[in-house]
């Protein structure tokens, strides 16, 4: 294990702050020493709170000494992505329209990160309105991957991946309306988790224009450290309802064989090369490890789910646009804003009718299958200022083509989580994604650990110098 402790996973540091080996204090300089030195190359934190994060910091050393720490994981640093509210901190949403925006209160998550004596250090660049699958905006630039800075590391939770993978803390917030954490997950070579709606309660933040399709989840190096914050994180709360209709988090000891039903695509929708052969080998070694794995097709279209999801992100923002006021810089936003406004109010409803049946039919689904197999992506990462490949395996596709896989997860309302596999011949990172039944978040939890064990990725690290 690493003797930088800005390279050591959370669950880790820790380890080592109970056993006095290390201190808060000591581990956030090495943290806030490795984003001055990288951060101007990456641009993955756009807000830092270093006078906040070092009396944090202070606070928890002085918890440690006296053997009363608030948690597991009290002083380990973590990023919040810029579309969560933190108290006192900038929250431009990666939108001109938000750039002075400093909210008073956490949201709920947030709250509850700090409770736990984590040290907040900052906000994690996001796409404006965090709408689009790169990192880049008017505010703040591109952020780059810390795997190749010519390219993206995806979005929305570009920044925030690229914080973790780049050692700017062992733990980050992020959120995925439409696979914003698994598929910029799986450009960085981390794990991260899309929980199942109330997972992880959420009050006192944005406005909700993905209505409950965009849920908060962590982003970590390593399972245990996403299964660590996320027992924090996912305790229900009155005020999220969706969250009182779930069981308690819990992750099983060992996880159960399943039945896995793999998808290598989506109809003709196209794969690039090495996804689908790495996504292949994954799925055989899941098999290996005994697990029923058959090679199928989905139980939809990617027609059905764009059909969907499209009206409610444009209908979504230009209401948001309508209360605020103010035109987006993006182009492709402004075209969505256009056609939601343009959308009768009935389409809204005909939109939540068609939820409520994917729903349905998704949850008969699972009566057959246990999981879902896909890749996170369709391609691999592409250039930082661009908002998506243009081709992808020699075919033209759309600005959504390499998201194909994901947010049919949104729509049911079901768990998702990306994985490292076997990366590129080039040594970027390829993730794949598994999906499981609402309220199956420890599942996934517990077949990511046995995965992680078997094919272990904590130690690739980019070459960042």
């Amino acid at each position: 294990m690493s003797a930088d402790p800005a390279l050591l996973p959370a669950t880790a540091l820790a380890g080592r702050f109970a056993q006095g080996r290390l201190s808060p204090v000591a581990a956030l300089e090495a943290v806030l020493a490795r984003i001055a030195r990288l951060n101007p190359r990456l641009n993955a934190i756009v807000a830092l709170d270093e006078a906040g994060a070092r009396a944090a910091a202070r606070a928890s050393e002085a918890r440690w000494r006296a053997g009363v720490p608030l948690s597991p994981l009290d002083g380990v640093p973590l990023t919040v992505k810029d579309n969560i509210t933190v108290a006192g901190l900038p929250c431009a949403w990666g939108s001109p329209l938000f750039r002075d925006f400093v909210p008073q209160r956490d949201e709920l998550p947030v709250a509850r990160a700090r409770a736990a004596g984590l040290i907040v250090l900052g906000k994690t660049n996001v796409p404006e309105f965090t709408l689009q699958g790169y990192t880049d905006n008017a505010v703040y630039g591109p952020t780059r991957n810390p795997w190749n800075l010519a390219l993206t590391p995806g979005g929305s939770s570009g920044g925030a991946v690229a914080a973790v993978a780049a050692g700017f803390g062992p733990l980050a917030l992020g959120t995925d309306g439409g696979g914003s954490i698994r598929r910029p997950a799986s450009h960085a070579g981390l794990v991260g988790l899309k929980p199942t709606p109330g997972r992880v309660p959420r009050c006192d933040g944005l406005p909700a224009i993905l209505l409950d399709f965009e849920q908060i989840g962590p982003i970590a190096r390593t399972v245990a450290d996403l299964v660590a914050l996320l027992a924090i994180l996912a305790p229900a709360d009155a005020r999220d309802a969706a969250s009182r209709a779930l069981p308690p988090f819990a992750v099983p000891a060992a996880a159960p064989r399943r039945r896995i039903l793999f998808i290598p695509r989506l109809g003709a929708h196209p794969v690039e090369p090495e996804i689908a052969a790495a996504t292949a080998v994954a799925a055989a070694r899941l098999a290996a490890l005994g697990h029923q794995v058959e090679t199928g097709e989905a139980p939809f279209t990617v027609e059905e789910t764009t059909a969907i999801f499209g009206p409610v992100g444009q209908i979504g923002l230009a209401w948001l646009l309508a209360e605020k006021g103010g035109t987006p810089e993006a182009p492709m936003l402004r075209e969505m804003a256009e056609a939601g406004r343009a959308l009768a109010g009935t389409a809204l409803f005909a939109a939540l009718d068609r939820i409520a049946a994917f729903r349905r039919r998704m949850a008969a689904f699972f009566g057959a299958w246990d999981l879902i197999l896909t890749p996170a992506a369709a391609a691999l990462p592409w250039p930082a200022e661009q908002v998506a490949p243009p081709a992808i395996d020699g075919q033209p596709v759309g600005p959504r083509g390499h998201a194909v896989f994901t947010n049919f997860a949104n729509i049911a309302g079901l768990p998702g989580i990306a994985l490292p596999i076997a990366p590129a011949a080039s040594g970027l990172p390829i993730g794949m994604q598994l999906v499981g039944p609402a309220g199956a978040d420890g599942l996934l939890c517990a077949i990511a650990a046995e995965w992680e064990a078997a094919e272990p990725w904590a130690q690739r690290w980019p070459a960042l110098g």
